[in-house]
């Protein structure tokens, strides 16, 4: 799968991890508020292999929802087409999973597979609905399905009304193939940067209804612009149109708003008790990204330059 796809995926989901509850709400029929605490796992693997140096896979995301009952879960991205290669991947990074978490105890492995699932970027023929595992042991058969999640079956309707906000990066898939028409008629590219122009709309409601924050706002447009010039390189028109007005966006959807929510009312506070656990995970991710200044952030979390200094100072330890 391409980079910058991927890059996307696993980002959004650790920047703005809350909006992964109604993914799984969608795909595993949960029924999570999105009150539920959320604990990534390590998403580095080293898969043994016999006669030759361990190999090292990298999961897309791998962590555990706290509700009433633990539940772990796996989910990676996919843009390439079903070949088989992809079921077997699954399966090595679940049986890693499960014994790097498993536990012994009287000579007893007991050991727990994730709940895992595909989220399917672009849709094509072969494309199935779900994948299965079949595990023949001496015990029994044991066989369970790893549910699909297909981008391109979701309308701009279907994600907004879903809470399906993580869907929006990937949504440009949905016209990929319209491209060669976007870049060669000024009408239907006109047409298509008023749908963008009515997704960014939606996320400024969003934001004012305290439904999402303006950090998770502000990725989901980066990501989506990201996106964008990577999927259209070959349709300048395309790429300039719709992925300059989401750029032009960002630059309305100005850093320094990021985290205004909550810092008025708690930074005195917060000056007498120190840097608050979420103040330092939020400096933290964007240090992490490196597209913001030192004092950009300071401004937009409402922690000292030095503070955040020090923060860095530890990203580099």
């Amino acid at each position: 799968m391409a980079t910058i796809y991927d890059g996307a995926f696993r980002t959004i989901l650790n920047d703005c991890r809350k909006l992964i509850i109604p993914v799984i709400n969608e795909i595993f029929g949960e029924t999570y508020t999105g009150e539920e605490e959320i604990r990534f796992s390590p998403n580095e693997h080293f898969l043994d292999q016999q006669d030759e140096a361990d190999k090292e896979r990298i999961t897309d995301t791998n962590f555990t929802v706290l509700g009433k009952v633990p539940k772990k879960y796996h989910v990676e991205c996919e843009s390439s087409l079903p070949d088989g290669k992809i079921t077997v991947r699954l399966f090595e990074y679940d049986a890693q999973i499960a014994l790097d978490e498993g536990e012994v105890m009287e000579e007893t492995l007991t050991v727990t597979f994730p709940n895992t699932a595909v989220l399917y970027l672009r849709t094509y023929k072969k494309t199935p609905d779900k994948m299965k595992y079949v595990i023949v042991t001496p015990g029994g058969t044991v066989m369970y399905d790893v549910p699909i999640m297909k981008v391109q079956a979701y309308t701009l309707n279907d994600i907004f009304e879903k809470g399906l906000l993580m869907l929006i990066p990937f949504y440009i898939f949905s016209h990929e193939k319209g491209f060669p028409e976007y870049n060669s008629n000024g009408q239907k590219l006109a047409e298509l940067k008023a749908e963008y122009q009515k997704i960014l709309e939606r996320l400024d409601e969003l934001e004012q209804w305290g439904m999402i924050g303006a950090f998770d706002k502000r990725t989901i447009i980066e990501l989506s612009s990201d996106v964008i010039k990577e999927i259209a390189q070959k349709y300048e028109n395309v790429q300039k149109g719709v992925g300059d007005m989401m750029s032009g966006a960002l630059i309305e959807t100005s850093a320094r708003t990021i985290l205004n929510q909550g810092i008025s009312q708690g930074i005195s506070q917060g000056r007498l008790q120190g840097i608050s656990q979420n103040q330092r995970e939020t400096a933290l991710r964007m240090l992490k990204r490196g597209k913001m200044t030192v004092e950009e952030i300071a401004e937009d979390t409402g922690l000292d330059i030095e503070e955040v200094e020090q923060l860095a100072g530890l990203q580099t330890v």
